[in-house]
């Protein structure tokens, strides 16, 4: 890049945990960010779910960098022992950081599009020299155009959650039924959303920990309201780790989630369905009824929560060149470090600037956004990634290259790859270690950095 260009900021898209974390490191390193934050407040999306109590402590979702910013404001760091919920997350941390990078978070900011200038993704004369161009939409209606030396985008993948479809578009009637349907884990403490699932007959579509949180949910309002009752569907059968980790899951939070939905079965507070993958959902009245692809009905339910996972939005980078996994939609060096097809617990491989760089230069996803369609992203994963980058863009190659984590259990041994096989993930099929009990190990790339484990 010519002179004029390394001046310009780097644009980061998302003011979230790893987005904020991304600008505190650049700006440690003497870069200028700009994060450019499509909602309202920092923290837009972690405060939809800020009703949910995150599976990681305080000292596993804060990132070092930005507390030393934090530090001369006079900022008290919670206790890293305890777990906050989305709410704590936003208003004690994020908030504050924000408030801390001052103007160089713009809220109300969407970012509807990045190029190179003068260059679509067609042309190669001189691209790599050009700067970007970041086309942002603010909440007035008013269109920018923005220059950036590299771009960072951590905007995740929240705005894009799975279908109930169980070939990955949605089923017939699925958006017919919108007004019964639900991506995301309800609130049961507001009234009103209260009142919806109260006495009522509902589906939870989904086996990871956001169904698990449904579940357990559902569970505590069948104990003040017998009437109401959870179905859950599942896509795969019932098997030794269906639950999560359990007792041996190293967060020990997420592992007493699993525990919580496995009792929610056991006491009759949910009922499982197995081997179901959703082709259509039909109206019977005011009621649903979900159909199988080998023509199963179930039995009509009031509501239906789909908690299928997520998906990147990768439309806006549709003129910068990406190398993504055909399967994952995550970068091709990363895909398989985090392919739960064929990854256990305790095997993701730390990983930085090298596996997270595209064809496109000074181009980076991270983040949940970085994963694509993979479940088993954590936190920390985030801050040591935007590590490394801030690194390799200050141009400390060695630095960039030195990446350590020791990541916890996961509790998912085999992933989805074994959907049809629940037992062989318990024979320890799904990747070395023997699976999940197996001890996490730390892994090493270059020198040695200060181990940290982390997780969201």
């Amino acid at each position: 890049m010519n002179t004029s260009t390394t001046e310009l900021p780097v644009a980061v898209i998302g003011a979230g945990p790893v987005g904020l974390a991304a600008a505190a490191h650049l700006l440690d390193r003497g870069i200028e960010p700009l994060v450019l934050e499509a909602g309202p407040v920092a923290g837009a999306v972690v405060r939809e779910w800020a009703h949910v109590r995150l599976f990681s402590t305080w000292g596993e979702v804060t990132d070092p960098v930005a507390e030393k910013l934090l530090a001369p404001t006079g900022w008290t760091r919670p206790d890293p022992t305890t777990y906050p919920t989305g709410g704590d997350w936003a208003e004690q941390y994020l908030q504050p950081l924000a408030e801390v990078l001052g103007d160089k978070v713009r809220t109300g900011a969407r970012v509807t599009g990045v190029s190179r200038a003068g260059r679509d993704r067609l042309v190669d004369a001189d691209r790599e020299t050009q700067p970007f161009v970041v086309h942002v939409t603010h909440a007035d209606g008013r269109e920018e155009r923005l220059l950036a030396r590299a771009v960072i985008d951590a905007s995740g993948t929240w705005a894009t959650p799975g279908p109930a479809g169980a070939g990955g578009l949605p089923a017939l009637g699925e958006k017919a039924a919108a007004d019964r349907i639900t991506y995301r884990v309800p609130d049961l403490k507001d009234p009103a959303v209260r009142a919806r699932y109260a006495g009522r007959r509902t589906a939870v579509v989904g086996a990871g920990a956001s169904a698990f949180t449904a579940l357990a949910y559902l569970a505590d309002l069948a104990k003040e309201d017998p009437g109401t009752h959870a179905v859950w569907i599942l896509r795969r059968g019932i098997g030794a780790n269906t639950f999560g980790g359990g007792e041996a899951d190293q967060l020990p939070a997420r592992g007493a989630l699993g525990l919580r939905a496995k009792a929610a079965v056991e006491e009759g507070r949910a009922s499982a369905v197995t081997g179901f993958r959703t082709q259509a959902v039909e109206r019977d009245g005011d009621r649903l009824v979900l159909v199988a692809e080998d023509g199963r009905r179930l039995d009509p339910v009031d509501e239906v929560i789909v908690l299928t996972g997520f998906r990147p939005d990768l439309s806006f980078l549709s003129e910068i060149r990406l190398g993504l996994d055909e399967r994952l939609q995550a970068p091709t060096a990363l895909a398989p470090l985090i392919d739960p097809n064929v990854h256990s617990c305790g095997t993701v491989y730390p990983h930085g600037v090298r596996e997270l760089s595209h064809p496109e230069k000074d181009v980076y996803l991270v983040g949940m956004k970085s994963y694509g369609r993979a479940p088993t992203f954590l936190a920390m994963t985030g801050h040591e990634q935007v590590r490394s980058i801030a690194a390799a863009l200050a141009g400390d190659q060695e630095a960039a290259e030195r990446v350590e984590l020791t990541l916890p259990e996961t509790g998912v041994c085999g992933g989805a790859g074994l959907f049809d096989e629940p037992d062989a993930a318990q024979n320890g099929e799904g990747g070395e270690g023997g699976g999940c009990c197996a001890a996490p190990a730390t892994l090493q790339i270059g020198v040695g950095a200060p181990s940290r484990s982390g997780g969201c």
